[in-house]
């Protein structure tokens, strides 16, 4: 089947196009520079488009595509949330997805997509301390919180047009080359490593081979629509979690980080680090996805060889 591809260009994306091209799929990617990504060796062709603007060039491919997967949005972990980081995080989000359903609602309903799968971000629920949250739990308060509900408001204007649509409220994703695992990786690699704050928040997590295998079996499967979380079955405490890439480096997990040092140190943007979600996927399990890697000890040891 076809599948049109947007902010494909990215970490996700750059593992999800391949295993989409392999599986047989025609691959279509939006892309600002196309060329750029080398995707195109993988089997997939690329547009442009600058992420608000409507096209003949790229509204053509949606025409009678099977689905549509949209990963479009500035990296939230580029930078200090400054007034203008927050416009540009939210504004990528919402003028992508708006533009892809206003395509979309520019066809006839007959040539119209099966499927908007969209991206989100686990952060909708906001800092939640113990509180248990399904896949219809609530959205939270803060930034990342607001961003996300913007975001999911913009692709939820495609249900209006019979497409159906899942929101992939993602947690972290972990995989081989992933900045985020280096970052956290390299305190514990100079014996300096262990818990963020008091490590009690709890902290959802997903490998890159699962996220990308959620990407296609939302793809496939009709009777997953809304929001999913797009985590990992075994969310642990963070000071669990530093206990367990301290063991698989063969290093202490002892040595903490102050909350006060990080918020000094990176303002606002702290709340990524600090905060978390208990957030559980039963919508996944439910429907019968099965994970790669179910564990946070079978996770690290992939990644970290």
């Amino acid at each position: 089947m076809k599948i049109v591809a947007a902010g494909a260009t990215g970490f996700i994306g750059r593992a999800l196009v391949p295993a989409l091209t392999r599986a047989g799929h025609e691959v279509v990617i939006l892309s600002r520079r196309p060329g750029a990504s080398g995707l195109t060796s993988a089997g997939a062709r690329e547009v442009e488009w600058d992420g608000r603007t409507l096209a003949r060039s790229w509204v053509g491919e949606i025409d009678g595509a099977h689905s549509v997967i949209n990963l479009a949005g500035v990296n939230i972990g580029g930078g200090l949330w400054t007034t203008s980081r927050r416009r540009a995080i939210i504004d990528s989000r919402t003028a992508s997805t708006g533009a892809l359903v206003k395509a979309i609602e520019g066809l006839p309903a007959d040539r119209r997509p099966e499927s908007l799968i969209n991206a989100s971000g686990i952060g909708y629920y906001g800092d939640r301390g113990d509180e248990i949250l399904p896949d219809d739990a609530r959205p939270g308060t803060g930034f990342m919180a607001d961003t996300c509900v913007e975001w999911e408001k913009s692709a939820r204007e495609a249900e209006k047009l019979g497409v159906r649509t899942v929101l992939m409220r993602t947690a972290v994703v972990f995989g081989k080359g992933a900045l985020q695992v280096f970052l956290i990786a390299l305190p514990f690699r100079l014996f300096a490593g262990g818990p963020l704050g008091d490590g009690k928040f709890w902290f959802p997590w997903i490998h890159l081979d699962d996220i990308v295998g959620m990407y296609q079996w939302a793809l496939e499967n009709r009777e997953v629509r809304g929001p999913v979380n797009c985590t990992a079955p075994d969310v642990r405490r963070q000071r669990d979690f530093a206990g367990e890439m301290g063991r698989a480096l063969g290093r202490p997990s002892w040595f903490p980080t102050p909350a006060f040092a990080l918020r000094l140190a990176l303002g606002d943007f702290s709340n990524l680090v600090l905060h978390g979600q208990r957030a559980e996927p039963r919508i996944a399990q439910a429907h019968g996805y099965t994970y790669r890697f179910p564990t946070l000890q079978t996770g690290l040891a992939d990644i970290l060889g």
